[in-house]
């Protein structure tokens, strides 16, 4: 079994993956600033290591780890916007400083974070052989990550697997953000008895992949080498309008009220669909329904409301 380091661990699909990695007899190592990651998220069999990404003082953490899954980020893309020196430094800074203690602790490889952030604009279905253009600070900063993975590639012989997680969504989501995602904004105002809001005309279309299925995809970085200094879009491959997602939500949740609609934030987002073709080449296919997937989210958001963990 490996010894497998997640920074970020305190996150939404950090603690998914720990709990994962956990239950297939692997070592994990996490690493966080608990600033935003919510520490009883994280299972208690992980070692857990408190630091920041942009320092050399984690350094040490990285001896002895075979693999690496780095998804600690600023990831709010209002929050992006408004504080783009910040969101450099996090991004960028912090992620060329975890390549290089991965490079220097001889790590086998370095599993990143993208993001479909980086084909803003793109309206058809895009190809990580297509040029990203990104026009938000989020998305240049995960193209910038791109740029620093192949320079390591290059310079350094690190084995990176870039990964364009689309709109994944999942027990513990984080429904904190500034603008929580969409699914758990819409379950908690439904808890709360009050109108869900849908900005724009709910038209738009996403690709919503439940975070078990891009749990799959990691597993499989650290098996096959097929995927080696590589770039994956993972996302289901098919698209629901926003307004499409409200009515499952509702069904699920047995209400009638009815959504109010405001104006839509320039998030550079046109729509959201995912060519996973190179993903299912190796042998991965997206399993979960999205309504099935919804209703283990509604469980969960309903449970952290019992506990008042949600105001």
């Amino acid at each position: 079994m490996a010894r497998v380091l997640i920074t970020g661990v305190a996150g939404f699909i950090g603690s998914n993956l720990a709990d994962r990695l956990l239950g297939e007899g692997h070592n994990v190592v996490g690493l966080d600033t608990l600033v935003h990651g919510v520490p009883e998220q994280v299972p208690k069999e992980v070692e857990l290591r408190h630091g920041d990404i942009r320092s050399k003082e984690i350094y040490p953490f990285f001896q002895g780890i075979d693999f690496v899954f780095h998804l600690a980020a600023k990831n709010c893309i209002p929050d992006c916007q408004k504080d783009p020196v910040g969101t450099a430094d996090i991004n960028v800074t912090g992620t060329a400083n975890i390549f290089d203690a991965a490079r220097r602790a001889g790590v086998k490889k370095v599993v990143y974070a993208e993001s479909a952030a980086m084909y803003e604009k793109i309206k058809t279905m895009p190809t990580p052989e297509d040029e990203v253009m990104p026009e938000t600070f989020y998305g240049i900063s995960k193209l910038c990550n791109h740029l620093f993975a192949k320079a390591y590639q290059q310079f350094y012989g690190l084995k990176t697997v870039g990964l364009r997680y689309f709109n994944v969504y999942g027990p513990r989501q984080d429904y904190r953000r500034t603008i929580p995602p969409v699914a758990s904004a819409f379950i908690i105002k439904f808890l709360k008895g009050e109108q869900p809001i849908i900005f724009g005309d709910g038209t738009k279309r996403y690709d919503f992949i439940h975070v078990d299925d891009i749990n799959d995809f990691h597993l499989l970085c650290i098996k096959d080498s097929r995927v080696d200094n590589r770039v994956f879009n993972l996302g289901t491959g098919k698209n629901y309008s926003i307004l499409e997602l409200y009515d499952i939500v509702a069904r699920i949740m047995g209400s009638n009220l009815k959504p109010v609609h405001k104006p839509a934030p320039e998030d550079g987002a046109e729509t959201s669909l995912a060519d996973n073709r190179r993903a299912k080449e190796m042998g991965w296919l997206p399993k979960t329904n999205l309504e099935d997937g919804l209703r283990g989210m509604v469980d969960y958001v309903k449970n952290e409301f019992k506990k008042g963990n949600i105001k």
